[in-house]
Parts: structure tokens; sequence; C-alpha cells
């Protein structure tokens, strides 16, 4: 057994308080075997001055699209996706989607992300990525059928199951897996009556985006007569590992299934700002008890994968969605930042305790923008930023040291990835 201390720091525990602790780490199980004082290990890290907390888990993202960062903005979803998007996803290679992927997996342990949840393409070279950063993961192939005859619609539902029972457990347990239609109109009612019971044979969980836009609810509402929500409950979909993204524009009983049912939602408000698709009821899914992460959605929507931002951004505009100035306070928000999208995407992480997985960022307190530090929730939800991080741990292994990365090769993860846009674009256009 080799150990690892994190030794000097703030520890936020599960409760939301903080206090002065050491971490022991069992780095062969990836476990923390124990919180208190003068503890010595193998190897330390030094966090005097910083606040040691769970890893942060982006809970819906689609990391790849790093290549697309600027490409298309200004614009509403199906404007932005049909015009601009598609096209230029159609011309990704499996090269392009690894140069992409380790380009956002840099970009995850630079600013403490130590899980997240992706639904994307070329899934292999994802997981190759994700096994190689050393980071926490569950991947799905996303399906759309809109546009294929029957035969190619079949084939890219297939991959998906196909995927979530080839990688489910890779990279020595880390990389978890989902079958993941990408939207309730985006992919077919008859392909999803087909393989939703077939993935819940495989027992393999349910990803997809869900009332993100009105546009996402009104031909649902046409068509089948009841919400989208009721709708994918018809059809097998809400299930207690399942989760949905965006969950924008849900009504009362839309919020009670997801809480009956206890299907997590992955909100996503820098995203659902920037194309301008609404403001989810955050606070009433918490009063009715659901569970809710926080997520990126992609880096052409975003336009970075930073969760510190994406905290911010969720306790304001939780605010101003409920018009509550009380409303999604800093305890919330950290608690989806962390339990809450671990819980929702169905990872052993999100908590510093005894016996809990070992995926830690440190904070660095040392900066002009978290003195004084009255409220360390506080300064984590309202002020902190990416590059506040100092070191990062997924499975007990250090994947930055003072905020240097050790698994990416930094200065060429960032080449690879800008000639590979610069690539794809040639070809778009």
């Amino acid at each position: 057994m080799t150990t690892l201390a994190i030794v000097g720091g703030d520890c936020l525990r599960p409760d939301g308080t903080v206090d002065r602790a050491d971490v022991l780490i069992d780095q062969s199980t990836g476990e923390i075997l124990e919180i208190g004082e003068g503890l010595t290990a193998d190897e330390t890290l030094e966090a005097t001055d910083c606040l040691v907390t769970p890893g942060f888990v982006n809970g819906h993202t689609h990391v790849a699209m790093t290549l697309l960062r600027g490409y298309a903005d200004d614009k509403p979803l199906d404007a932005w996706l049909q015009e601009d998007i598609w096209p230029a996803e159609a011309a990704l290679s499996a090269e392009d989607v690894r140069a992409g992927t380790e380009l956002g997996l840099l970009e995850f342990i630079k600013g403490g992300v130590t899980g997240f949840a992706d639904m994307y393409f070329e899934m292999p070279e994802v997981a190759a990525a994700v096994e190689e950063a050393g980071l926490r993961a569950r991947l799905g192939h996303g399906i759309v059928t809109v546009g294929k005859d029957e035969a190619d619609a079949r084939a890219d539902a297939q991959e998906s199951l196909d995927v979530a029972r080839e990688f489910d457990g890779a990279a020595d347990g880390r990389i978890s897996t989902a079958f993941m239609p990408h939207s309730l109109t985006t992919v077919s009612q008859e392909i999803l009556e087909e393989f939703i019971p077939k993935a819940r044979s495989a027992d393999v969980p349910i990803h997809y985006h869900a009332n993100e836009t009105t546009d996402e609810v009104h031909p649902i509402v046409e068509e089948q007569g009841v919400r989208p929500l009721e709708y994918a409950d018809d059809v097998g979909m809400l299930e207690s590992e399942d989760f949905v993204a965006h969950g924008v524009h849900l009504n009362e009983r839309e919020i009670e299934l997801l809480a009956e049912t206890g299907t997590g939602v992955i909100h996503c408000p820098a995203s659902n700002m920037k194309l301008a698709s609404g403001m989810a009821p955050v606070q009433e899914l918490l009063d009715a008890g659901a569970t809710v992460g926080l997520g990126t959605d992609g880096a052409a929507s975003n336009n970075d994968l930073s969760m510190l931002d994406e905290a911010r951004d969720a306790a304001m505009l939780g605010k101003l969605a409920a018009n509550d100035a009380s409303a999604v306070p800093a305890e919330a928000v950290v608690e989806m930042l962390t339990r809450g999208s671990a819980d929702a995407i169905g990872l052993e992480s999100g908590r510093l305790e005894v016996g809990g997985a070992a995926d830690l960022a440190v904070i660095d307190l040392e900066a002009p923008h978290l003195t004084p530090r009255h409220d360390l929730v506080s300064h984590l939800t309202y002020a902190a930023a990416a590059n506040d991080v100092r070191h990062t741990v997924c499975d007990g292994q250090v994947l930055m040291r003072d905020r240097v990365v050790q698994t990416l090769d930094e200065a060429a993860v960032r080449r690879r990835a800008t000639e590979h846009a610069a690539a794809v674009l040639e070809r778009v256009a």
C-alpha cells in the first residue's frame, strides 16, 4: 500500500462545515483512510492556506466540442445546431474527437473536475483519453435518428448499446456507461420503444436532453398529448439510475416525476443563458426532493468547462428564476457541484469522508478575490475560479500538483487541439 496525505488545509465536510484537517489516502484502493491532524504518508500534497473539497463533477457535457469553442455564437439552439454545429461535427474524425477530448480533460483537471458524464461519438477515443488522463467518467454514444433511414437509425442506437456494454468498467473501473438518446425529439418513438428495454436488460442507465427549450416541449405535447417527461415515463426512461440534462421548461407534474422516480436532472445554467433557452426551476426541483447536479454542456455553448463558473451562474440564475434572493443558496450549489452531480450520474464520489473515493480538489485561498475568509462555502460558490485550483486528485492519484498537470502534456495537448480544430473548419468550408 502506498499512501498520500493532503496536509495543512481546511476540509469541506459532507454536512457543509469546514475545519482544519489532513486527509490520508490509500492510493492502491483510491479511498480516503483518515481525516485528522498530523497525518503522514509516503507522498504529501501541501494544502496550507487552501480549502480541500470533493472533486467537482460535471454532470453533462460533450467534451470534444472544445474544438468548436467560439466557432458559432449568438444563435438560438435549433439554428445553432442545424446551421453550424451538426455540419461541423459531421466533419470530425476519430482523431479530431481524441484531440478535442484531451483538451477538455486538461481543462477539467486544471479546474478541479474529477468526474463527468459525456455524450458524444467516437467513444473508444474518448474512453482512451479518460484512461490516460486519470479521470472518472460516465460515457455514452449519443443517438440522433432525425434524417436517417430505418437501418441507419437502428445502427446508431445499436452502437450506443454496444458502447455501453463494451466500456463499462474500463480504466480500472473509473469508466461507467449509459445508453444515450440525444433527446425526446431527435430520436424516434419506434427506436426508443425498441432499445430502451434492451438497455434495461443490460442494466444500462439512460441519459438524454429533456425540456431544454420550448421547441422540445411543444412538439411532444402536440403529438403525444402529454408533457415530455410524462412521455419519457411512458416509454420507460425515468428510473432511479437515469438522468436528464437541462430540465428548463418543466411543469409541476414533471418536477414531481423526477422526484418520485429518483431520476437526476443536470442543470446547465451558462449554456441555457447563452442559447436563451430559459431559466430552470432549480429551487422548485430542490424543494421537491429531486436529485440536482451541475453541468457545463459543451464548450461550444458555454464557452468554458469551469465548474466553478457554473456554480456561480447556478446561484445567480436560480435567484432570478425564483424572484427570490434566498433561492438556490451557496450551500445547495456546492452540494450540486459535488455530491448532487455524482449522485445524479451514478459516480461513487462527491464526498470528503473516510471510506469515500479520494476524488479531491485543493483550492488556493491566497488571492485578493478570496480575502477575507468569512465563509468558505460562500467563496466556493461566488468568488472562486478555476485557476484557484492548486491540486487535483482522482482515485487517489495526483492528476495536478501545484498547477502542473501530471498525466497530460499541456503544451502538446493544446498544440494538437489547435491543429485539429483548424483542419476541421477547413473541411467544413
